[in-house]
């Protein structure tokens, strides 16, 4: 249920941005709404995600991103995200979906922070 998730933020670090595109593509379902603390609000469309996640790979990089740990309760999920360069968190967020019924993304909330965990 949460594999989109994770390939939505393994796409994050995805040098060809063919690739990266066709990722976020997959794991997005037709209609959803993303946004996280430095996002320009609710990001609605495809290609506005994917400027967003561009923007990431070009002013970070050789970082990555990856879910460090999910968890589902009644059709949604939380999951713990790290950022940074190699799989070395420096970052983290929390995440809260909900997706459909083919697992796709149609809706994704970022928070700054994990919990106890350091920025």
């Amino acid at each position: 249920m949460t594999d989109r998730i994770a390939d939505f933020f393994a796409a994050w670090g995805e040098t060809d941005a063919a690739k990266r595109r066709a990722t976020i593509a997959a794991c997005m379902a037709d209609n959803f709404v993303y946004c996280d603390p430095r996002s320009p609000g609710h990001l609605t469309t495809l290609d506005t995600l994917v400027d967003y996640v561009d923007m990431y790979a070009q002013m970070a990089p050789g970082w990555t991103a990856g879910v460090i740990q999910t968890d589902v309760q009644n059709g949604f999920a939380r999951s713990i995200v790290g950022f940074g360069d190699g799989g070395d968190w420096t970052q983290h967020g929390t995440y809260f979906a909900a997706l459909n019924a083919t697992g796709q993304v149609t809706t994704l909330a970022g928070f700054a922070g994990a919990g106890g965990l350091q920025q």
